[in-house]
């Protein structure tokens, strides 16, 4: 594959309000073009989507919890016309393996490394990188370890600021500080409530959500191991929080070309993490949607269509 280099050009503020969200027209679809797959990374299945022509420049979606690239897929076919689209499931998560914390360590570091040598075996030493929820400390993880790879960044509710951070992680760090004193914290990450809430809580238009989406992500929380496997995730987010002033630095002293599209109703990740890019991004993008955590379910078009006018500006 042909080797590409991150586009240095800076970028122009986007301005839009919500009447002028509701006017974008509909995307043509072309999802008979994404396809399924797997890899073998280092022992582990690897499961993954692709669509688009591989000769175009490849952009990577990073998957949020409690979900996989399945939620994606309204994306992807409006994505590939143009692009490389490659989305991957993390070990743990959708169709992809799930080996036991004995045997694969589950830590944010862990996935970053098993992401970036999927795409090592894929032959793509390039891309604009898409993150959101715990796509973002994957994704920054893979951005610091591999800078040269990175041509744009995308961030829809992908958190790196403790300004961004809801009321409901105070109740996780305490379970951070002792996590057996606290197994409420898991019980509630982990039930059919939270899982659903994660969805609608939130959001204008809960019409525009399928149900489909916590029953299925609430059936894989509910597989034997997992509870183990998202406990281990959840300890070891604290060390995203404590990476937070790094990934600035490090975005201070990059200035990747970056789109910041929020649901700005969002509790896990309130608005003021998407604004708080701004102050080491003054160039970036930046749009504040009325929608919840996952955005995309239910403002599709417009993200899509705000993402192809971003690339259209800063790749060649």
């Amino acid at each position: 594959m042909e080797n590409r280099h991150p586009h240095k050009a800076g970028t122009t503020a986007v301005t839009q309000d919500r009447a002028m969200v509701k006017e974008v027209a509909p995307l043509q679809s072309i999802s008979a073009t994404t396809t399924y797959h797997r890899v073998n990374v280092d022992g582990v299945g690897i499961f993954y989507r692709e669509a688009g022509p591989r000769d175009a420049s490849t952009v990577v979606l990073l998957h949020g919890f409690p979900t996989s690239s399945r939620q994606f897929e309204g994306l992807i076919p409006l994505l590939a016309p143009h692009y490389h689209v490659i989305a991957p499931d993390y070990p743990g998560f959708g169709q992809s393996d799930a080996p036991a914390p004995s045997v694969y360590r589950y830590s944010f570091d862990q996935l970053a490394k098993t992401m970036d040598r999927f795409l090592d075996l894929l032959g793509i030493d390039s891309y604009v990188l898409y993150i959101h929820d715990y796509g973002a400390p994957v994704g920054f993880r893979m951005m610091l370890a591999r800078p040269e790879r990175l041509r744009a960044l995308i961030t829809q509710n992908g958190n790196a600021y403790e300004e961004g951070l809801g009321p409901k992680w105070a109740k996780i760090a305490e379970f951070w500080a002792d996590p057996e004193a606290h197994p409420e914290v898991i019980d509630a990450f982990l039930s059919f409530v939270g899982t659903e809430q994660r969805h609608v809580a939130g959001t204008s238009h809960p019409e525009r959500y399928n149900p489909a989406s916590w029953t299925d992500e609430f059936a894989h929380l509910s597989k034997a191991g997992q509870r183990e496997i998202q406990s281990a995730l959840l300890y070891d987010y604290r060390t995203n929080v404590a990476s937070y002033s790094a990934w600035q630095s490090w975005l201070r002293a990059h200035q990747p070309p970056t789109l910041i599209v929020w649901g700005s109703n969002d509790p896990s990740f309130v608005a003021a993490g998407a604004e708080a890019f701004k102050r080491d991004l003054p160039d970036a993008e930046l749009l504040l949607l009325d929608a919840g955590h996952f955005a995309l379910d239910e403002q599709t078009d417009v993200i899509a269509q705000l993402i192809l006018g971003f690339m259209a500006r800063h790749l060649t």
